[in-house]
């Protein structure tokens, strides 16, 4: 109601009074209901721009497995890797190697000694106790061609049925002397010398001859021959 001059005095100062503080209420009511939706909103955090990562460094979660302690299979396997692979991969080569090496030493011979003027000195023993091989010395038509000096792992060799091939060389067709010379320790231990010698026809062909030490039971000393292999 609109204040009238005719209205009671106390009556008109309260609706001034009213009419005078309705703009502050009014504010207060409207602070009080925008205040809730303010408090109702959570405060958002500026922006930040995440840190640069190093180059080669994994990101902090990323996990990286544990490294193998000592004493584990993981470890024993780092360590001691199988190698059995490798090592028969090595015996092969070993295998060819010599193979190879073989075939070289025939190509060799061959190249160096033709059958047609090869000629070939074999050595053999069957002996008790009436002879201990020192050396042996060899010469074709007069002139030396080997003086080999044996050691107790060959003579046990030789004893045991071993051959030895002595000598190879060549020589041409026609007639030939070969003379041998045997070293040693004969009947009671006392130094031995003896020889044999041989005549053969060298033909077209390789030549085999053996030097065969034997034991003489009747006489009780060693026995000396040479044979020729036709």
């Amino acid at each position: 109601m609109p204040y009238s001059p005719l209205m009671n005095p106390a009556v008109a100062r309260r609706r001034r009074a009213a009419h005078a503080g309705a703009p502050a209420g009014l504010l207060l009511l409207l602070a009080l209901a925008v205040t809730p939706l303010a408090l109702a909103v959570p405060p958002v955090a500026p922006a930040t721009a995440p840190p640069a990562s190093t180059a080669g460094v994994p990101p902090a979660d990323a996990t990286t497995p544990p490294a193998a302690s000592a004493g584990t299979p993981a470890a024993d396997a780092a360590e001691n890797p199988d190698t059995r692979g490798l090592d028969t991969e090595v015996q092969g080569l070993k295998k060819d190697a010599v193979d190879l090496n073989k075939d070289l030493f025939i190509l060799e011979e061959e190249l160096l000694f033709p059958a047609n003027t090869q000629v070939a000195v074999f050595l053999s023993m069957d002996v008790g106790n009436f002879f201990a091989l020192d050396s042996v010395q060899l010469r074709i038509d007069d002139k030396e061609v080997i003086n080999y000096l044996y050691t107790p792992r060959e003579v046990q060799a030789l004893l045991k049925g071993g051959v030895q091939r002595l000598y190879l060389g060549n020589l041409k067709v026609g007639r030939h002397e070969l003379v041998a010379y045997f070293n040693g320790q004969g009947p009671n231990d006392r130094p031995y010398k003896r020889g044999a010698t041989i005549r053969f026809e060298k033909g077209v062909g390789a030549k085999y001859l053996e030097l065969k030490i034997d034991d003489r039971q009747q006489k009780l000393q060693p026995e000396f021959v040479i044979k020729d292999w036709e």
